[in-house]
């Protein structure tokens, strides 16, 4: 019997004549999408079953597909079939730079928010696509050992111990923080122990929770500029005042003609989205400054693992005994996004506090989950993680550089990408508009970030890409570079013939 896709399909391949039997079946599912036959997050039938269905080969439904999602129409999803995806490519065509975030702007009656909440939503900036060619700052999760977790969590929930199934208001499971604590103190020169950790469900909560406990309406909060629009935007939602901090070669750039501030939010070791490393001398600047200012350092040391050369740089929190400084740290770039643990670290006269206000806002939970992470990062097997997958990033980082300096020429790797970090800035002239070149390769089927929109000011923000490389096969970036080559030739971004063959 047939699916009423497959009714549906039968209908159209009669109407369609022109092309090869796959492109025809092609067109026909990415006009079901578009018209919303096949609504957005539904799974595709299985290769085998719709070529049964239509009476064709497999592989031409393959192809169908793989061109659906090289133009953004569908997701690949490991293990779990091909799905429609959530905001098709033609909604961001034409889309204005303030333009309400796509998910929200047909469901939402913006007279029934707060005003705080209307401008978050005016400023959201989260993509909906979350893998594939470039998105920045992925790693690549099928390359986690899942089986090893697995079989942990399996044992763990057999027979799981009452503490692991009611609230927490400990600031999480105590052997996590244990095996944090012994870890951060050796890879990251962090001075703390397992009484001064907060787990948290990522950057993102950490952001908010420290905002909302440390500061008051109109604090004054230093940034980055450019910086992370994720946690811009949770400090500008809490009703602060946001200076952005122009950034050099040697990181942040303290303006001392603004107010003091309440919070400074940097990422020293790597920064985002720019790369450059914070100096010895600006990271004693900012702790002098924060001590007589009475003010708090936020480091947000998001993906500090993966340094390919040279020496690691340690903490900002480690520098010196007793810093004010509240280091951040997530494990969505090492193990995956999802996962959503993260963690803080924060001085020993705030951690009564914190613990208590954090039990009383969030209820902790998710501890059988942190209790296998505990014991998946004491067995060894977080290190060897990081290990094999610092060696596949080196690959991959360096593949795309040399697709680059190849194709385009050494002055587009942005001179502060430094051999750390899950993605590239590819620099371009001031006279193009990435966020154009970043809407047309989406609908080509290649996610890359514009480079302005992580500056506080359009007016005073540098054009270019961020390029993200951790989840990309290097011939899946071959692929998806040769894209993105033609997005650029055709914005004029370079005008020379070619004759290189990509």
């Amino acid at each position: 019997m047939l699916s009423l896709l497959g009714d549906h399909l039968l209908q159209r391949l009669q109407q369609q004549t022109e092309g090869a039997l796959y492109q025809r079946v092609f067109c026909c599912l990415r006009d079901a999408i578009t018209a919303g036959v096949l609504a957005p997050k539904t799974r595709l039938p299985a290769s085998r079953d719709l070529a049964k269905e239509l009476q064709v080969s497999r592989n031409t439904i393959l192809n169908a597909y793989e061109q659906l999602q090289a133009q953004g129409y569908v997701e690949a999803i490991t293990g779990s079939g091909t799905w429609v995806v959530e905001v098709l490519p033609e909604d961001y065509l034409n889309v204005p730079r303030n333009e309400v975030n796509p998910h929200h702007k047909h469901h939402l009656d913006l007279k029934a928010l707060s005003q705080r909440g209307t401008v978050f939503l005016e400023n959201a900036a989260a993509s909906p696509y979350q893998w594939g060619a470039f998105v920045p700052g992925i790693p690549d999760v099928t390359e986690f050992p899942h089986a090893e977790f697995s079989k942990i969590q399996l044992r763990l929930s057999r027979q799981p111990e009452v503490s692991r199934l009611i609230y927490s208001s400990d600031g999480g499971c105590l052997e996590l923080k244990q095996a944090l604590a012994e870890y951060l103190q050796v890879a990251r020169s962090v001075r703390c122990d397992a009484d001064q950790i907060l787990i948290t469900e990522g950057i993102h909560q950490a952001v908010d929770f420290i905002s909302r406990v440390l500061c008051d309406l109109d604090d004054h909060v230093w940034i980055e500029d450019p910086g992370y629009w994720g946690a811009r935007n949770i400090l500008r939602m809490n009703g602060l005042n946001i200076h952005p901090m122009a950034v050099d070669h040697e990181g942040m750039i303290p303006d001392l003609n603004v107010p003091a501030p309440k919070l400074i939010f940097v990422t020293p070791s790597h920064q985002y989205p720019l790369g450059s490393h914070l100096s010895i001398s600006r990271r004693r600047q900012l702790l002098e400054l924060a001590r007589i200012h009475k003010s708090w350092i936020i480091e947000d040391d998001y993906d500090s693992e993966f340094r390919f050369s040279g020496q690691p740089f340690p903490s900002l929190q480690g520098l010196e005994e007793n810093t004010p400084v509240i280091y951040m740290g997530t494990f969505s770039k090492t193990i995956y996004p999802a996962l959503r643990i993260g963690y803080m670290v924060v001085p020993k006269n705030l951690v009564t506090a914190l613990k208590t206000i954090s039990a009383e806002l969030y209820r902790g939970g998710h501890m059988l989950t942190q209790r296998a992470l505990a014991e998946f990062i004491q067995e060894g097997h977080y290190a060897a993680h990081i290990r094999r997958m610092r060696l596949l990033y080196t690959k991959r980082r360096a593949f795309l550089i040399e697709l680059i300096e190849r194709y385009l020429g050494s002055d587009f790797v942005h001179e502060y990408s430094h051999e750390a970090g899950l993605h590239l800035v590819l620099k371009l002239p001031e006279h193009v508009d990435d966020i154009a070149i970043a809407q047309l390769a989406l609908v080509r089927g290649v996610k890359v970030r514009p480079l302005s929109r992580y500056y506080h000011q359009a007016s005073n923000s540098t054009r270019g890409l961020l390029l993200g490389f951790a989840c990309v096969a290097e011939k899946e970036m071959l692929m998806a570079f040769s894209v993105l080559r033609q997005c650029l030739k055709e914005h004029q971004v370079f005008a020379q013939p070619d004759s290189t063959g990509l």
